[in-house]
């Protein structure tokens, strides 16, 4: 790990980690709301004595806000506890908690404390301190995150599990989390290693440093070897090629026997080789090895040559031809917390400088997670976490503030976020560039063979697709062609992706099936035999039919289709009202429209069309919903009824001629009146068309008014959860002191309870407060006399003088001390001590008294 030396405090983390490479412990960055006070205990309360490592608390406060926690944590765990220091070394067996007002990071295994600046409290803490934690630590870094109430901590795991450490965050149980919202965000990255409850959470950490310790090159020798030999990476090479169909045999063999032995550590495998038997029998086990393999380093553009190549090659087509009003459409399904989408943004929006009039720019990100929609409409992340961003565009696309940085506003409002299901819910259309990065390796074959589809789907014709450096298209090549196949881009192309009914004469296969899927059918005798027959008389005796989905493109033609269809010349088309012969082009066409828009039957009687043979044919045309259940789209039934059978082109020409003078006079007439209620019709269009553009219009800022009116929601939101997190930390330490005050109300009653001193706590006005069992004895107290004065009751010795005396005792803030006698021989040395105080409080005095009088 190379960082560069703290010139500020004289530190050389390089010189630093080598030190600490003699004695291994693991640093555990714990993120949790101030609030989460049950989440924490039940976490330090699980940690085995046996477990050697340092922790850190990183909590959401107020600069204001004075904290106990130091002290409240005290309690709960055996470990040294005290507040953080600025460049305190970091050792095992100690807890550290961030002070408030301050912004803690770590450098050469020191904490570091910023000082807030004067416009309030940083709002993403968590994620500070474990990105630079991943940065400084690496594979001894842990992450755990705990109850709170935002989703802060989600990019922090991400940088951790990215440079190799280990993270967990809380699932539910008994005792919390009280708030859920930040370990499901993290969940929801993907970059959670244990979903866990906080009392077992020390168990898994104190098991991921044995099996680290055990695979470390200075391990005893009797411990089972953790570094696989070369037969046991050949089949893992394989079966990872034959499972996700992607080879590794090529990677860098030290990065990959790293992320391999950091995978066995963290399942608690014996060894290679009892990994290698799990990797048999678990196909999930070796899908998330896949995606710790190709984990990278975190970072706005990601693989940056392909972001340059699609900035050089694929943005500028995208504003070609664009005028002002004209829009560009972006989309990026599973953004998960937003470095991909700003990184567009920030591509698209250095060209659109360039431009004098560039049209309307549209980036929609989607995710099914709302928290991690939340932290990306935010746009705050670390400055550590913009490593491979320039000065020059954090300077022109970022606002700094302190350790964190702000994706400027004209940035994020080229930004739409929602939440969506790129797999369940209806895709976006007309998209100029979809970026689709990182996806599919997380999906299986099946899914991925619906999520393409759908994509080329959203594009324009000849629209762009952006995937990952590890994923491609090639079993869809009648879907896509390759621009640039080094940095995954492809274009969309102009074909409809296929599709296959189900057979019209059984009922137990489903709708759609891919082409390589295999048939099951009933193989007894009859079946076939009924299959059989039925086949012949479909082929044989009914009518030629198709079958069209609503947009008019054809997804099955029956036999002897052709007497009704030609080959049009130009590009391949499967839309049917295209390909029909000359004659029935413009029935079809019309009736497709009808029993679409209508979705009814529709029926034209008398079409002539002529064949190739040069013969004229009459037939009707029936065109109806076609009832499929199951069905993910409507079908229409397309059936060619022929009414006669076919006739010499001349004979039919000469049955004709005595009807075309009759008939063109009416169609003289029938076109007239077209001609008018075609005009008609076009005002009629161009008036709505006017209205949709200004229902448009009106429509955009509407949205633009709601995205406003949304992002000061968020900000009211998390204002309003920093508020409540406060107020939970000011519960938990009010809780902690009335425990503490109830503790010293009961050691005061049972050390008075064992003091054989007569003692009375007065106000100065002799009122009595407090009294001890001897003082009780002397004066006759009982319980309830406390607030009486004490001139009420019957005394051995004289009591007026104490009024003259006190005042004197108050104010000098001295003893006095005086030998008093009674009148029946009593005598008591009298002591007077005035009793601290502090704040507003009612001064007091204590009263001592000492029988001098031996009893008979």
């Amino acid at each position: 790990m190379m960082l560069e030396p703290d010139e500020r405090r004289g530190i050389d983390p390089k010189a630093q980690n080598a030190v600490m490479d003699q004695v291994f412990f693991p640093i555990v960055g714990i993120g949790a709301s101030a609030g989460g006070i049950e989440a924490m205990r039940g976490f330090f309360r699980g940690l085995p004595e046996t477990l050697e490592a340092a922790f850190v608390v990183v909590t959401h406060l107020s600069r204001e806000h004075k904290s106990l926690l130091p002290d409240v944590l005290a309690r709960f765990t055996p470990l040294e506890v005290e507040a953080a220091t600025d460049g305190v070394q970091v050792r095992p067996g100690r807890v550290y908690v961030m002070p408030p007002g301050f912004v803690m990071g770590i450098a050469g295994a020191r904490l570091t404390l910023t000082p807030l600046g004067p416009a309030g409290r940083e709002t993403k803490p968590i994620d500070i301190f474990l990105t630079a934690l991943a940065l400084d630590q690496g594979e001894r870094a842990v992450g755990v995150i705990l109850s709170g109430g935002d989703g802060d901590g989600a990019i922090g795991v991400k940088a951790i599990k990215e440079h190799g450490g280990l993270t967990l965050a809380q699932t539910a149980d008994g005792d919390g989390p009280e708030t859920a919202d930040m370990p499901l965000s993290s969940l929801r990255t993907g970059f959670v290693d244990f979903g866990e409850m906080a009392e077992l959470m020390g168990g898994r950490i104190a098991a991921h440093v044995a099996s680290y310790l055990a695979a470390a090159p200075d391990a005893q020798v009797d411990v089972v070897p953790r570094e696989p030999d070369a037969e046991q990476l050949t089949e893992i090479f394989a079966i990872l090629r034959r499972q996700v169909g992607h080879d590794f045999s090529g990677y860098k063999p030290s990065t990959f026997v790293r992320r391999l032995q950091r995978r066995i550590s963290v399942v608690g495998a014996a060894g290679p080789d009892a990994y290698l038997k799990l990797l048999r029998a678990d196909p999930a086990e070796v899908g998330v090895l896949f995606r710790d393999l190709l984990i990278g380093v975190t970072n706005f553009f990601r693989d940056t040559a392909a972001f340059e190549a699609l900035a050089t090659q694929i943005i500028p087509k995208l504003f070609d031809a664009r005028a002002a009003t004209d829009g560009v459409r972006i989309w990026v399904p599973a953004c998960s917390t937003g470095e991909e989408v700003y990184s567009l943004a920030i591509l698209v929006r250095e060209h659109m400088l360039t431009l004098a009039d560039p049209p309307r720019v549209q980036i929609f990100a989607t995710d099914i997670d709302e928290r991690a929609l939340t932290v990306a409409r935010t746009g705050r992340y670390p400055t550590a976490y913009l490593s491979a961003v320039s000065a020059e565009r954090i300077a022109q696309h970022f606002v700094v503030e302190g350790d964190s940085a702000v994706v400027a506003k004209a940035v994020r409002d080229l930004c739409t976020f929602a939440p969506h299901s790129v797999l369940r819910d209806p895709p976006f259309s007309r998209l100029d560039l979809v970026s689709c990065r990182n996806l599919m390796i997380y999906l299986g074959v099946e899914a991925q063979q619906q999520l393409i589809p759908v994509l080329h789907y959203a594009l324009r014709p000849r629209g762009y697709l952006f995937i990952g450096m590890a994923e491609n298209v090639t079993r869809f090549e009648d879907l896509f062609e390759t621009i640039d196949k080094q940095h995954r881009i492809f274009q969309a192309r102009d074909a409809i992706p296929p599709v296959r009914l189900r057979p019209m004469s059984g009922s137990d296969t489903s709708i759609f099936q891919s082409a390589g899927q295999p048939h099951r059918r009933n193989v007894t005798t009859h079946a076939a035999l009924r299959h059989a027959v039925e086949s012949q008389m479909l082929s044989e005796f009914t009518p030629p039919h198709a079958v069209v989905t609503r947009t008019g493109e054809a997804v099955h033609y029956s036999s002897r289709i052709g007497d009704h269809l030609e080959v049009v010349p130009g590009q391949p088309t499967r839309e049917l009202a295209a390909m029909a012969r000359k004659g029935l082009r413009l029935d079809l066409r019309t009736a497709l429209r009808e029993a679409i828009e209508g979705n009814t039957m529709v029926l034209r009687d008398g079409i002539g069309v002529a064949l190739s043979d040069g013969r004229l044919q009459s037939i009707s045309l029936v065109v109806k919903p076609l009832t499929t259940p199951g069905a993910s789209e409507p079908l229409f039934l397309v059936v060619f009824k022929e009414a006669a059978a076919p006739v010499e082109k001349e004979r039919q020409q000469a049955l004709e001629a005595n009807e075309r003078d009759t008939a063109l006079q009416g169609l003289e007439r029938e076109l007239n009146v077209t001609r008018e209620r075609l005009q008609a019709v076009i005002e009629e269009y161009e008036t709505s068309l006017e209205e949709l553009k200004s229902s448009n219009e009106e429509l955009s800022s509407v949205n633009e008014e709601m995205q406003a009116a949304h992002e000061e929601l968020e900000a009211s939101k998390e204002e309003t959860q920093s508020l409540n997190e406060e107020l939970q930390t000011m519960n938990s330490e009010l809780t902690s002191k009335i425990e503490a005050i109830d503790q010293l109300s009961d050691d005061q009653a049972t050390l008075f309870e064992g003091m054989n001193v007569a003692s009375v706590l007065l106000t100065p006005d002799l009122h009595i407060r407090l009294f001890t069992r001897a003082a009780a004895q002397i004066f006759g107290l009982q319980p309830s006399d406390v607030g009486r004065s004490l001139r009420n009751f019957s005394a051995p010795i004289p009591m007026g003088w104490l009024l003259d005396e006190i005042p004197a005792v108050l104010a000098e803030s001295r003893p006095s001390e005086r030998t008093v006698e009674g009148a029946d021989g009593a005598r008591y040395r009298v002591q007077l001590m005035a009793a601290s105080r502090t704040g507003r409080r009612m001064p007091g005095i204590v009263a001592s008294f000492t029988n001098l009088v031996e009893p008979g």
